[in-house]
Order: structure tokens, then C-alpha cells, then sequence
């Protein structure tokens, strides 16, 4: 059962929560279950990140100052899958449902095979370890592009000389450097389709779309929305859902400012789950919260349709 709101915060808090709207845009878009409520499901964590479904309906996300994944059970049971982590962040699935890490003090993207083995993905670029990769998203091809800025884990200096966004190929064989003149890249999220992705800068504040090219490379750099976000999530709509500021944001496609959903703690991330699919997941700190929606993800809506 998940546990009361009013057992994280405190009652001036929780009375500014209640007595504001939960959409504080005009327009009803119809994104969310009427008269659906964030609600927590489970709290006394570290900081939680990487908010992931996988094909059993499961859904699995990291602790980072704990050095943790967990999972998230269709029916409620949270258990922890895999520690050390090295203090992994974001996840994703692979092309065969494995899981992919980023892991910041390890410095690599790792996979946690079915087996439950783990193998090491990249390492490396120009012969040096990464910075910490933070996020990471799957093109439909096996291409991985993930973000690689430097926040805690581990200390010490950067290895690279920038922050980069990178793109590994299908083969998994070589690395390159996409981006390299946006500071602190940290959500990345692209289109099913595989024409536009999306990455968030801490810094700058901004999130901005690139068109992706045939041969993977991106341009046509765009100020996609004037604000920050950590994690970012896709719905089938092609709607985009930002972490910020104690709220997650959702856009159109076209950039306008749907709604705005209010969360008891400051958000890092957030994914589609569930068995159905409809679960919107947010991890917030020391807490996991959920919101019943009637859109899936866009990846969910793509892999039933694959099945088809």
C-alpha cells in the first residue's frame, strides 16, 4: 500500500501541496487519471534516480548515495537488486531487455545480464576513463547516447577534458563525442522514431533538441524549453516530462507548456511503469512517488505496437 503524503513533509508544506492545483496550466489536456493525486509509494532512501520499467512490469531505479538498485514489483514489494552499484544513476534497457548502468564512480556503461552477470559496455574515450555518466537512451538501431558530466561521484578531477555527450554505435565497438559545447549535459531522451534528441543542461538551464543524422551525429541544435531538467521522460504523445525546480514540467512536441505537476520533494527523475504502463514514476530525493496517467510511454506504445 503506498504510504500517506503527509508523512514526508510538513504541515505548512502540506498545506500549500493540497490547496494547489495539481495542473497549474489552463488547459485540460487529458494526460492525467481524473482526480488522480501524486501519492507516495515508498520514502527513506538516499537519492533516487534512473527510474526504469522492464519487460515484466517491474520497475527499477537507483539509490545513488547508497550504492543501490532496486526494484519496484507489479505488486508493491521493493527489494535490492544489485549493490555496489558504484553509484549508479541512469538506466535503460538494452535491445534484449538487459539492463544498461551508468555508472558514475565506476566511470563506465555496464549491463546486468538476465543471468544476472554483469559485463562492462564502454569505458573509455581517447584513452581515458569517463567523467561519471549520468544518463542514457537507446536508439531503436542499438546506438546508446549518454551524458557524461561530473558532479560527486567519484572525487577528484574530471579524466576528460570536457563534458560531453557521447554516442556509441550498434556494434558497441567505437565511441564518439557528439556534443561538446553544452556544460553539465545531464537528461537525455530521443524520439522513437529516432529523428530528434533531447538533452538538458544543469547549467545553462535550458534543454535543447538536435536532429539526429543518418549516421548518428547530431545538428540543427535548437532552445527546445528555457528551463533546467535532471531526468526527462517521453510519453506516446511526444510530450516531454522535465524534473525541476519541485515539479515535473510537460511540453509538447512543439514546445509549449502543457501542465505542471507539484511533488512534495524535489525531483531527479522520472519514468512510465507499471504492468499497464499507465504509472508515472518520479524519484524525488528520498522518496518515490506515483501519478496514475491515461498516456504510456512512448517506448511502451512502440513495443506493443511491435508486437502487433
Amino acid at each position: 500500500m503506498w504510504i500517506s503524503v503527509n508523512k514526508r513533509i510538513s504541515n505548512l508544506v502540506l498545506l500549500l501541496y493540497l490547496f494547489s492545483p495539481l495542473l497549474v496550466s489552463a488547459q485540460n489536456t487529458g494526460l492525467i487519471r481524473a482526480a488522480a493525486k501524486v501519492e507516495l509509494v515508498a520514502d527513506g532512501f538516499a537519492f533516487l534516480e534512473g527510474p526504469v520499467r522492464d519487460k515484466a512490469g517491474n520497475l527499477l531505479f537507483t539509490d545513488i548515495n547508497n550504492n543501490r538498485i532496486h526494484r519496484l514489483s507489479p505488486a508493491g514489494l521493493i527489494e535490492t537488486l544489485l549493490e555496489p552499484s558504484y553509484h549508479a544513476n541512469g538506466l535503460t534497457l538494452d535491445v534484449d531487455g538487459s539492463l544498461l548502468i551508468c555508472e558514475q564512480s565506476g566511470q563506465r556503461i555496464s549491463r546486468l545480464n538476465a543471468d544476472g552477470s554483469r559485463s562492462v559496455v564502454v569505458s573509455e574515450y581517447n584513452g581515458a576513463p569517463f567523467n561519471s555518466p549520468n544518463d542514457i537512451w537507446l536508439h531503436r538501431n542499438g546506438s546508446l547516447y549518454f551524458t557524461d558530466p561530473r558532479y560527486r561521484y567519484p572525487e577528484g578531477e574530471p579524466s576528460q577534458a570536457g563534458e560531453y555527450v557521447y554516442r556509441v554505435d550498434p556494434a558497441r565497438e567505437t565511441v564518439a563525442a557528439i556534443i561538446t559545447d553544452v556544460p553539465k549535459p545531464n537528461g537525455i531522451i530521443g524520439t522513437e522514431d529516432g529523428a530528434h534528441l533531447y538533452v538538458a543542461s544543469t547549467e545553462l538551464r535550458k534543454v535543447f533538441r538536435y536532429d539526429i543524422n543518418p549516421d548518428g551525429s547530431v545538428g540543427n541544435r535548437l532552445e527546445f524549453a528555457d528551463q533546467g531538467s535532471d531526468g526527462m521522460a517521453m510519453d506516446e504523445r511526444g510530450n516531454l516530462y522535465l524534473t525541476w525546480a519541485g515539479q515535473v514540467s510537460i511540453y509538447s512536441p512543439a514546445g509549449e507548456l502543457l501542465q505542471q505537476i507539484a511533488v512534495p520533494e524535489n525531483p531527479a527523475n522520472v519514468a512510465f511503469g507499471g504492468v499497464d504502463g499507465h504509472t508515472l514514476y518520479i524519484t524525488a530525493r528520498t522518496g518515490l512517488y506515483a501519478l496514475r496517467m491515461n498516456v504510456v510511454s512512448s517506448r511502451f506504445r512502440y513495443s506493443m505496437m511491435d508486437r502487433q
